[in-house]
């Protein structure tokens, strides 16, 4: 069966704008124009705009969804898998959530009581699902399962106080980062002091540290365009070369 923008827009729940869109961006063309000028869609189509659309709810942004569905090695059917799997954990993490809710008005109307790590269980799960959504491949193809799946462990264990002081420190890094660049010196006393904190921040994500293993990350950040655009978007453009270069006279790497 074909349809047309509108039909195909209706069907799938979004806007014929946003299909217009995909088009322009190259990442969902028509099978064909019509004699009449209007954009026609198969089956083909159809089909990759459902791929299209479980990345979208898995938060995937469309440039990168477009580098996957566009890669001359995708898989259909893998990938379908792989949205399976992803969509059964992110219905583990509502579940949980609403449990917390469930278990807060519970503990509101005075019939349990709450600790402070079950509060912010759910939380610290959606934080870990984001994660593995945006970074997953990468962070374990170059650290392996062992390492990642430890990692998420320590953190899912962590208090709120440790919680809290992480993101303290996200924020002073970013600070910092931003007085440091001013002054144009990465081993400066301003880049080593962002350099310090970290190697603090990262200690507490991982719950270990080792020197070669903070160097790698901060190459990732130049790396990967999506963390680059991280810290230069929070901070300025460059922040992320910067600290990767602070980082690098921290470690002596």
């Amino acid at each position: 069966m074909e349809y047309t923008v509108q039909k195909l827009g209706k069907l799938a729940g979004i806007s014929a704008r946003t299909l217009r869109y995909y088009d322009e961006i190259g990442i969902l063309k028509p099978a064909r124009i019509s004699s009449s000028g209007y954009r026609i869609y198969g089956k083909k189509e159809v089909d990759l705009l459902q791929q299209i659309l479980f990345y979208r709810e898995l938060g995937v942004d469309l440039e990168s969804i477009k580098k996957i569905v566009t890669s001359p090695s995708f898989d259909s059917v893998k990938s379908l898998r792989e949205h399976h799997l992803k969509l059964l954990a992110k219905r583990e993490q509502l579940d949980k959530l609403i449990r917390n809710v469930e278990k807060t008005i519970a503990m509101t109307e005075g019939r349990i009581e709450m600790s402070d790590k079950e509060k912010f269980e759910g939380f610290k799960q959606k934080l870990i699902e984001e994660n593995e959504a945006k970074y997953g491949k990468e962070i374990r193809e170059k650290y392996g399962e062992d390492v990642v799946e430890k990692n998420y462990a320590y953190f899912k264990n962590m208090s709120k106080e440790d919680y809290d002081r992480m993101t303290g420190l996200s924020e002073q890094i970013l600070e910092t980062l931003a007085e440091a660049m001013k002054t144009g010196d990465p081993a400066g006393p301003l880049g080593q002091k962002a350099a310090d904190l970290h190697k603090q921040w990262i200690s507490m994500c991982w719950g270990h540290y080792d020197k070669e293993a903070h160097a790698n990350v901060a190459q990732m950040y130049v790396d990967d365009e999506r963390f680059t655009a991280y810290y230069d978007d929070r901070v300025r453009p460059g922040a992320a070369v910067f600290l990767r270069d602070a980082i690098r006279i921290y470690t002596g790497k």
